[in-house]
């Protein structure tokens, strides 16, 4: 499944991807940022999803002390999951009732549960939206002024996606339906994603370990195992190095598995490396170990 992007031509530029401490699509796109892609030629790439109800900040956050870039895509309130609400996400854990007032600081992590798989679900109860399949989504991002390269990764990604969610439901990738508004951030960080990695002119991507937590997460549908289904049906499909270790939670999001099953072309890390620049992209939950994802460019 490992195949290089280097094309006829083009300098190589080998980029790893330290998943230490997991990887979603905010923390690439923040990672990648932190590295040197440009962020005009990103606000340029997104400036004509016509979707309503959310906004972008990019921004610095620290992390146990270290400086770190932050990629948001920030919810309006009538739109708002509970992505980033520790309470919902692993309150079952406590054995009480998940509480939403807590945690809301208007960030969110934004693509792990929002898949609505053909049936007409409410938003935690609250929200009713309309819902696209893989079709749709395709077509807004071919409705955006991206290059060649940008526009295919951001396909694959979500095709990736699309198939491990049909395998988990057992359904066809055309009855896969994305949650409107989950489709939005998902969409955004997506294409974001791959608009900063073609910036970069990256060829190589070497993803030797990814670090997964354990327990259960709740979601749309219910309470899942962690790894969720669609990260271990991606990884199984793509032969993605995970790593299971016994901190609690989930640090592995299937936009970050999806993002890694399409770029990388090696798990193996050289013995010895030589590294150009480095750029770290901070995640959004709150767990005893911070996500940070470091993008390291080699020489």
């Amino acid at each position: 499944m490992l195949q290089s992007m280097r094309r006829k031509g083009n300098d190589v530029k080998t980029l790893y991807f330290e998943c230490n401490t997991g990887i979603s699509g905010d923390m690439i796109v923040a990672s990648l940022l932190d590295l040197g892609a440009d962020p005009e030629v990103l606000k340029k790439a997104l400036k004509d999803i016509k979707d309503r109800g959310y906004s972008v900040e990019i921004k610095r956050v620290t992390k146990s002390g270290i400086d770190c870039c932050d990629f948001d895509v920030i919810l309006d309130k009538e739109h708002d999951n509970h992505d980033h609400d520790m309470d919902y996400l692993y309150g079952h854990l406590k054995g009480g009732k998940h509480d939403h007032e807590h945690h809301h600081d208007g960030h969110h992590d934004h693509e792990e549960h929002h898949h609505d798989h053909g049936e007409h679900h409410h938003d935690h109860g609250e929200h009713h939206h309309d819902h696209r399949n893989l079709r749709d989504v395709i077509a807004v991002i071919d409705s955006l002024e991206l290059t060649e390269a940008a526009r295919d990764l951001a396909v694959k990604v979500f095709e990736i996606l699309a198939r491990a969610e049909a395998k988990a439901h057992n359904r066809s990738m055309d009855e896969v339906h994305f949650h409107e508004v989950g489709a939005i951030d998902s969409i955004v960080d997506i294409v974001a994603a791959a608009v900063c990695f073609d910036n970069l002119g990256i060829t190589d991507v070497l993803v030797p370990k990814i670090c997964e937590g354990t327990g259960s997460v709740r979601c749309q549908h219910g309470i899942l195992p962690v790894p969720v289904p669609a990260v271990l049906n991606i990884a199984a499909a793509y032969g993605l190095p995970l790593s299971i270790t016994d901190r609690q939670g989930e640090y592995v999001t299937p936009t970050g598995a999806a993002f890694l099953a399409a770029v990388m072309t090696d798990d193996r890390l050289p013995e010895v490396i030589r590294i150009e620049r480095v750029g770290l992209g901070a995640g959004k939950r709150e767990y005893e170990q911070p996500g940070i994802l470091r993008a390291i460019l080699l020489k």
